[in-house]
């Protein structure tokens, strides 16, 4: 059994490794961990090509949900996003939260934080911020943020109960998440619960559901909802490099079930009301127009 250390280590090695790899190989394994499946172009992933302020350059093809989709932010927004990559889920929100808000990507892979600097100066996004750091120790200051989003990155941390722990400490009053994340309903095969790349694919970092619901609750977070939950189904060329047919044949017919989730929760308190921006002189003078029916 591996030390959180050695398994911090080994996802922070791979995933400096994944931030050069093709999407499309990214799509077709767990989470760009391993050989890509044969069969299965794509295992984890949403389609974001609908959402307002996707960047193609920055989906690396991790993400196991579109938490952005539904994390309601408003135009004014501090949001931060966990596990940020190349900054894919970071510049759809700050499309939502607009240039007088804040986007926050946290991230520990440097290869990561690079390429999503390089991905926002392109964009001329200079209000998105990318910070090395681990999301077990944040790299910000108590109620900074609105909005805190995810995708498919606590199931790689060792200390969940540490990270969502973080999360409330982060979370302005009245502030709420929406994450998605990889969960399990009953027990992994122990190949794939030992393997390393496993881990690093998101598998076999997971966590029983009623155990990661469990632990939102016990921080005390309020309104807690699951927005989203879809079925993942491993193809069986990728099963093949760790159980037999016959171990296959139990694992896919068994009573285990790997599942995707989008959760929503809300920290306690009243939400502060933002002040309304200014008009411009500009504007005002628009405004004022004759007969614009104002003044």
């Amino acid at each position: 059994m591996k030390t959180e250390a050695e398994r911090k280590q080994i996802v922070k090695d791979k995933y400096s490794e994944i931030a050069r790899q093709d999407r499309y190989v990214n799509q077709a394994s767990c989470c760009g961990a391993g050989e890509a499946s044969t069969k299965v172009y794509n295992v984890m992933t949403d389609d974001y090509a609908g959402l307002e302020g996707y960047t193609e350059e920055a989906d690396l093809g991790l993400g196991c949900g579109l938490p952005t989709q539904f994390a309601h932010i408003q135009e004014g927004d501090v949001v931060i996003d966990l596990g940020s990559g190349a900054g894919n889920d970071a510049f759809v929100a700050r499309h939502e939260t607009g240039p007088t808000g804040k986007v926050i990507g946290i991230d520990f892979s440097e290869a990561m934080i690079q390429k999503a600097r390089t991905n926002a100066e392109k964009l001329g996004q200079h209000n998105v911020e990318f910070r090395p750091g681990d999301i077990e120790e944040m790299p910000v200051n108590d109620a900074t943020a609105d909005v805190i989003v995810s995708n498919c990155v606590l199931n790689l941390v060792p200390n969940k109960k540490a990270v969502i722990q973080e999360i409330f400490r982060s979370l302005k009053p009245g502030g709420h998440f929406s994450i998605s994340d990889i969960v399990l309903v009953g027990e992994l095969p122990e190949a794939l619960r030992n393997d390393a790349e496993m881990y690093a694919g998101c598998v076999a970092g997971a966590i029983q559901k009623a155990d990661y619901l469990g632990h939102i609750e016990t921080q005390g977070f309020e309104n807690i909802t699951l927005q989203k939950e879809k079925p993942i189904e491993i193809p069986d060329d990728i099963l093949a490099r760790y159980l037999d047919e016959a171990e296959i044949a139990d694992f896919k017919h068994g009573q285990t079930g790997i599942f995707s989730i989008t959760v929503f929760a809300q920290k306690p308190g009243k939400k502060e009301e933002k002040p309304k921006a200014a008009l411009s002189d500009l504007q005002k003078n628009q405004a004022c127009a004759p007969n614009s029916g104002c003044c």
